[in-house]
């Protein structure tokens, strides 16, 4: 999805969600060690923008979670360099397509309660959800509780034709938009198609990230196939 003279990065985080704990007081975080380590490598590297590439520690942090992310990274990362996450990420890209009913997508390794924070957490910041999906990821998986099924190999085993046909299908009348939560979530070679046949905005996380990134450190120009975002 980059655009030419575009280059993109990427420090792996193992530490489980929200990749920063608030401390005592609530007044700050502390970064979990590999988010740090990662920091450390990329203030080193003249980057231009750095997102934490993770819905659900925006969902499960808590309110000022990203904001306070977002600080903590600063001060590792160095002045002149635009910091985000993809919680604030999807709400940008949300608001700059003027979705304010979306229909939201999650993984299927999303349990109850994550799904529940997800939906929590767009209401809270200004949106109502016309309703929501969990991927069903058929058969071979169905048995497996969802902390389960990453472990078990889903996350590389990923499927977009049935979460095409599940969306196209699940999408009510209402939602004035789809976002399809989890930057693990396989799903960018669909957006395009879902557009087309649901005649409205289709978002992903990922997605929404690199926009927000791009734009924001005044990469313009369109990018065709991706959907309607990255044409803003």
């Amino acid at each position: 999805m980059a655009p030419a003279g575009v280059s993109v990065h990427a420090a792996r985080v193992t530490a489980s969600a929200p990749w920063a704990r608030w401390h005592e007081k609530e007044e700050s975080v502390e970064l979990a060690e590999d988010l740090a380590r990662g920091a450390r490598q990329f203030a080193a590297m003249r980057l231009a923008a750095v997102t934490v590439g993770h819905s659900s520690s925006s969902f499960v942090g808590g309110k000022g979670w990203d904001e306070a992310v977002v600080a903590g990274l600063s001060g590792m990362l160095g002045p002149g360099l635009f910091v985000t996450t993809n919680g604030l990420d999807t709400q940008a890209a949300l608001r700059a397509s003027n979705i304010r009913r979306p229909f939201l997508v999650m993984p299927a390794w999303f349990n109850d309660k994550l799904v529940a924070s997800g939906l929590d957490y767009y209401r809270e910041r200004g949106f109502d959800p016309a309703g929501h999906l969990r991927y069903d990821p058929g058969r071979k998986w169905r048995d497996l509780p969802p902390g389960d099924l990453y472990g078990h190999g889903m996350g590389f085993e990923q499927e977009v034709e049935p979460l095409y046909s599940q969306i196209r299908a699940a999408c009510p009348a209402s939602a004035d938009g789809v976002l399809i939560a989890g930057t693990g979530f396989r799903c960018v070679a669909i957006l395009e198609a879902l557009e087309q046949d649901l005649k409205r905005p289709v978002l992903s996380a990922n997605q929404a990230s690199l926009w927000h990134c791009l734009r924001s450190v005044g990469m313009g120009g369109a990018v065709d196939g991706y959907g309607s975002l990255l044409k803003l």
